[in-house]
């Protein structure tokens, strides 16, 4: 899915599936159908499956935040 097909499907509040692709210190990043956010503050084991909720949506900087959808 390209970016602009991201932007026109989902919303803040929105709850996704995805994977988690790489931990960082501050947190997880989190892939769903070629998008890459971040779940700020989660550390979730690479290759984990999660349902996340989207917390905010920077479409300039095409960046979007999560946190688990059961927060």
């Amino acid at each position: 899915m390209s970016w602009q097909e991201f932007l026109d499907r989902h919303r803040s509040g929105d709850v996704i599936e995805g994977v988690v692709t790489g931990e960082v210190p501050f947190g997880s990043f989190v892939e769903y159908e070629g998008v890459t956010g971040l779940a700020y503050q989660e550390s979730w084991p690479v290759g984990t499956r999660v349902s996340v909720r989207i917390l905010e949506i920077d479409p300039e900087k095409q960046r979007f935040s999560l946190a688990p959808a059961s927060a």
